[in-house]
């Protein structure tokens, strides 16, 4: 009898991985079942999904921190996530966790962010009667609006939705509060990975857009960190995986302090600062404005040609449609729709 590829590889992790780790051959299994495959195990699957989908495409064009930056340098929504991939992988495969999980979970977390960042989402959570996060619209995305070989959803593992979902709960290392029951090891250290990436990265972008100096930012925190971007993602890393434990995923307590102090100052700070800020408030105009008008006036795309679902409503699809659009599109459907076009003969 032929012995897999797969099978290989899933006897190979429980020799190696830790048993506070996510076995592929222990997954929970999928929302609809499926046969294995012969090469890749579950979660390699899953990665593989969410590489080919058009949402992940789509964030290449979407804001993190800097509004449809036009340099070459600034961060957007994909080179965040991909940055968070990396630092997870780092740290998953250092404490012997699922890396594979740990990737497809980095990989898809930002899925169902709007354009504008988290400018757009503010937006769109207030004009809707139901409430937005864009975590809970990256599932949407993953389980109905994407689409695989003609079907409704990437139809991924329990442990990548899970991870998903609870992408942002990891912070409450950060607070010293209780994590929610249920998180495994891995969507933690995603749920980190974000932090260090986002902390480290809008610094650095900040900096080259002159908003911000070195000397401007927290002496102590970046006493410990480190002044450039590589520096505190190194000390970020070993931070947590020397604090790790035992199935406990931690913080060194020097290092979690500068790490909290230095996100504070970016809340504190930098986010709300007037240039970025000015840019934010004109953003979530633009996301109110298109907001109303497609409730008034939709587009026959997202009536015909969105996948439905259950309980589907024009604002729900309105939602959707807004949540998807890059900055670009976005910005080119207000200017078509609100602003007067030259006339030519």
């Amino acid at each position: 009898m032929t012995v897999l590829f797969r099978e290989l590889y899933e006897a190979k992790e429980k020799e190696w991985l830790s048993p506070f780790a996510c076995l592929s051959v222990n997954s929970k299994g999928r929302l609809l079942p499926e046969e294995n495959d012969p090469y890749r195990t579950c979660f390699q699957r899953d990665r593989d999904r969410i590489v080919h989908s058009k949402a992940f495409r789509r964030l290449k064009r979407k804001t993190q921190v800097f509004l449809a930056p036009l340099g070459d340098h600034y961060r957007t929504r994909l080179t965040h996530t991909l940055e968070v991939v990396q630092i997870a992988r780092t740290i998953s495969r250092a404490l012997r966790l699922n890396e594979d999980l740990t990737e497809a979970i980095a990989l898809s977390h930002d899925l169902g962010h709007t354009p504008f960042g988290h400018a757009g989402e503010r937006a769109l959570n207030e004009l809707s009667s139901f409430g937005f996060n864009h975590a809970e619209q990256s599932l949407r995305v993953v389980d109905i609006l994407e689409q695989r070989r003609g079907k409704k959803g990437l139809n991924l593992t329990f442990e990548v939705r899970e991870g998903i979902k609870n992408h942002s709960k990891g912070k409450c290392i950060l607070f010293g509060q209780p994590c929610p029951e249920g998180i495994s090891c891995e969507a933690l250290v995603v749920s980190l990975s974000d932090v260090i990436a986002y902390i480290t990265h809008d610094i650095d972008d900040s900096i080259r857009a002159k908003i911000l100096s070195i000397k401007q930012l927290p002496s102590k925190s970046i006493s410990i960190l480190g002044e450039t971007a590589s520096e505190q993602i190194d000390t970020m890393v070993r931070g947590v995986i020397e604090g790790s434990k035992e199935g406990h995923i931690q913080i060194i307590p020097d290092i979690l302090n500068a790490i909290i102090e230095l996100r504070n100052y970016l809340f504190e700070k930098l986010y709300p600062s007037e240039p970025i800020a000015k840019e934010i408030n004109k953003a979530q105009r633009v996301i109110q404005e298109l907001f109303h008008y497609y409730m008034h006036n939709p587009p026959k795309d997202i009536l015909e040609d969105e996948p439905k679902s259950e309980g589907d409503i024009l604002e729900r699809k309105v939602l959707d449609f807004l949540a998807g659009m890059t900055d670009e599109y976005a910005l080119n459907a207000y200017q078509q729709l609100f602003l007067p076009s030259p006339w030519h003969i």
